[in-house]
């Protein structure tokens, strides 16, 4: 099965816990904190890997959890970093952001690399909160969360040649005839519902990828008929051969053919009319298709260059198969919409993203305060709540960001009821 679309659920290893402990070691008069930091969690790193062309692995797995980091130990011992956990992902891969529906990767060449889903730092043991103040602390951090996320990952094919036309024009046979593809080929509409790539090479040694891509009809850019799912894996190719049947076997017009397809690239996607394109004559070996090629010359406007063909007699293919390496050759590749071009000078992209609130508080039905946001629960699972010094320092937290003084403005009084994730707090005045 040939899978190009999938949603799934990505975290970060969380980091390891601080460690409260002291030197209690024979002649070491003033011991003092000994507490070691909590390992690093790890990263959930895609990298791509040449021998993938589906995204088949991703229906049977779509949970991906990176370890957490190592816990700090005594004598001063930090925790081990986790390893971070690699998933092999085939070229052409786009990873976006469920939520947001910001690009998080464009992975395409051989060995690229991005993280996906960070992983969290590891929680400070006691040795980091001794001050001349307090030299014995009694205080450790828990490790940092992993970032969490759903990622839509979608595969664009990485082919140099996308032969786009209606449903049986003959690209199925034009591609297995020119390489060693072996797509399925029948005699109705949407045989191919999945598209094919084949290795081509030239008489002259050079080569170049074809993808047959599954037919197009009218309104697909609106996702009729197999819709989005052809137009997806057109984007990367850079050279556009539009099949045509010149014997019009179904009784529909050669040149409105061409008009209609033309339409759907169009308003997908207006990079796709940039893209160089080769008209293929196809079934010049039946009745009334050199009649039919006349008419379709004198309507044509644009200086396309036409080629008629015969996929079946294969006649005309190598003159077309030339053409079509030497279109290659001046043709240089076209980044996709989000894609920054490069201008060989290192740049870096600043953007202004308003910070998420710290918090927010709601009141439900029961009376009870219910106080959320990123920023306080991160605080929050980073608190040792088995220590009366760490849950002091959590409330001088709480203080600092102005959650005391917003629930007073809401109206809590003491001994009200105060929500945090799964747990419940008294309001004292």
């Amino acid at each position: 099965m040939f899978v190009d679309q999938t949603k799934i659920y990505v975290k970060g290893g969380d980091g390891g816990n601080g460690m409260v402990a002291f030197r209690r070691e024979k002649y070491v008069p003033k011991g003092g904190p000994a507490g070691g930091d909590g390992g690093k969690g790890a990263n959930v790193i895609f990298e791509v890997a040449e021998g993938l062309r589906t995204l088949m692995d991703f229906r049977y797995q779509r949970h991906f959890k990176a370890d957490r980091g190592e816990h700090g130990m005594s004598k001063g011992q930090h925790g081990r970093g986790a390893k971070d956990m690699i998933v092999k992902v085939p070229p052409g891969t786009v990873v976006t952001d469920a939520e947001t529906n910001e690009v998080i990767a464009d992975l395409v060449e051989n060995g690229q690399h991005a993280v996906i889903a960070k992983g969290g730092r590891g929680g400070r043991g006691n040795t980091r909160f001794a001050t001349p103040a307090n030299p014995a602390p009694e205080i450790a951090e828990n490790g940092e969360p992993g970032q969490e996320r759903d990622v839509i990952l979608e595969l664009k094919l990485l082919a140099d040649v996308g032969l786009v036309g209606f449903p049986s024009v003959g690209k199925s046979t034009l591609l297995s005839v020119v390489s060693a593809a072996k797509p399925k080929i029948a005699e109705y509409h949407f045989t191919t519902i999945v598209p094919n790539l084949g290795m081509v090479e030239t008489e002259d040694g050079r080569s170049f990828v074809m993808a047959d891509l599954p037919g197009l009809i009218e309104g697909a850019s609106e996702g009729v008929g197999l819709g989005h799912q052809f137009l997806r894996h057109i984007e990367r190719t850079r050279v556009i051969v539009h099949v045509i049947d010149m014997a019009a076997m179904e009784g529909r017009d050669p040149f409105e053919d061409y008009l209609t397809i033309n339409k759907e690239l169009n308003e997908y996607n207006l990079r796709l009319t940039e893209r160089p394109q080769i008209i293929v004559a196809n079934k010049m070996d039946m009745p009334e298709a050199e009649e039919n090629l006349q008419k379709f010359k004198e309507q044509l406007e644009e200086d396309f260059p036409i080629f008629p063909i015969s996929a079946v007699t294969r006649k005309g293919l190598r003159e077309l198969l030339y053409a079509v390496a030497d279109k290659l050759e001046t043709t240089s590749e076209f980044p996709l919409e989000h894609e920054v071009e490069e201008t060989g000078v290192h740049r870096v992209l600043y953007k202004h993203e308003a910070d998420p609130e710290a918090f927010t508080i709601t009141r439900e039905s029961d009376g009870s305060f219910v106080v959320s946001g990123e920023k306080v629960e991160k605080l929050f699972k980073m608190t040792d709540f088995s220590r009366e010094e760490s849950v002091r320092r959590f409330s001088r937290q709480l203080r600092g960001l102005g959650v005391d003084d917003a629930l007073r403005q809401k109206g809590a009084q003491d001994g009200d009821i105060v929500k945090l994730l799964e747990f419940e707090f008294e309001f004292i005045e």
